[in-house]
């Protein structure tokens, strides 16, 4: 199979590149640099930027069976014009160029926090759990404009799905952890919340391996298969406890237990005074604590992988252990 990842080399993207490239597929990785990473691996970089260069992205899609559609502006920094530009603007350009060249399967990497509305979600599918009428965050009201746009255009010659993996983490993990562990050693992380409520979190070797399941099957059967047109959750087999297991990070990364505690209503509080105070300054990057970080911190969110059971034969090759422990490895070392 010819694949083609937007987005190669990101966290996701990345480790797609090296499991194509692990089982003997042609690989492109596209983005604005060049990934000596996935160049090593016999990948080939194309250098492209999603919202400018239509006729580049075109070009390098001839001959390309599927589009894994991994790039995208992640939280907690951007303007709202950078978010549109990103995730909304560049999914709508990387359709657009999918169907000019022909491309038969698109796999669409879209975020649980478009269906997030700060209510509890205990065990809920992609169906169960509404999109809500609006969004505290820029990154998930991007990212459900985007998914609407992918879904959408699934039709007979091109199948299109959307995957929802949660929090994804692992070795070398880029964005949540060194946050957390940054935030901790700068003495300024406090637990949210009473610390009791549940997370569906994803390991990227689940998340990775997802994505191969969607491709694989939508590339057999295409718009027929029963999980063209929609939306999945991603996640490991089994909710984890967030803070005690953001403990265990703490722990590996040789730092002390957390000890102070902010209520979720006072974050939430806090959070939009922030906010209001950053848009007043006209300021880019996120303020410490935001609305929808309190309630993503404090709030259980668990969800039901059986859609992607039935869809796609499709469950998580790693425990949930065998993830955290990778991962805490890896910090220690």
């Amino acid at each position: 199979m010819r694949a083609l990842v937007t987005g190669g080399g990101g966290f996701l993207g990345s480790a797609l590149v090296a499991a194509l490239r692990a089982r003997g597929d042609d690989v492109l990785a596209v983005g604005r640099r060049t990934y000596p990473a996935a160049e090593a691996l016999g990948a080939r970089c194309v250098r492209c930027d999603l919202t400018q260069d239509d006729a580049a992205l075109v070009d390098a899609m001839a001959g390309v069976d599927v589009v894994f559609h991994t790039a995208a502006l992640p939280p907690p920094d951007g303007r709202w014009a950078d978010y549109v530009a990103a995730n909304v603007d560049g999914t709508r350009r990387t359709l657009a160029a999918a169907q000019r060249a022909n491309v038969p399967t698109f796999i669409h990497t879209s975020t649980p926090s478009v269906a997030f509305d700060g209510r509890p979600q205990h065990g809920v599918t992609a169906e169960t759990a509404p999109m809500p009428a609006r969004y505290l965050s820029p990154y998930a009201a991007t990212k459900a404009r985007a998914e609407h746009l992918a879904l959408a255009a699934n039709r007979p010659g091109f199948a299109v799905t959307a995957l929802r993996p949660r929090l994804m983490y692992g070795p070398d993990e880029p964005h949540m952890l060194p946050l957390l562990i940054g935030r901790h050693r700068a003495g300024r992380l406090r637990q949210i919340g009473d610390g009791t409520n549940l997370a569906s979190l994803t390991f990227l070797g689940n998340a990775v391996s997802a994505h191969l399941a969607a491709a694989d099957a939508l590339h057999a059967r295409g718009a027929e298969h029963p999980a063209a047109g929609r939306a999945f959750f991603v996640a490991d087999p089994t909710p984890v406890a967030l803070w005690p297991w953001i403990g265990a990070v703490l722990e590996a990364a040789g730092l002390p237990p957390l000890q102070r505690r902010v209520p979720a209503r006072l974050a939430y509080a806090i959070g939009g005074a922030l906010e209001a105070v950053w848009w007043l300054a006209g300021r880019a990057k996120a303020p410490p604590m935001t609305r929808f970080a309190a309630l993503n911190l404090s709030t259980t969110c668990t969800y039901d992988l059986s859609p992607l059971r039935e869809a796609l034969g499709w469950s998580p090759p790693f425990s949930s252990e065998e993830g955290l422990a990778q991962t805490l490895a890896a910090i220690r070392d």
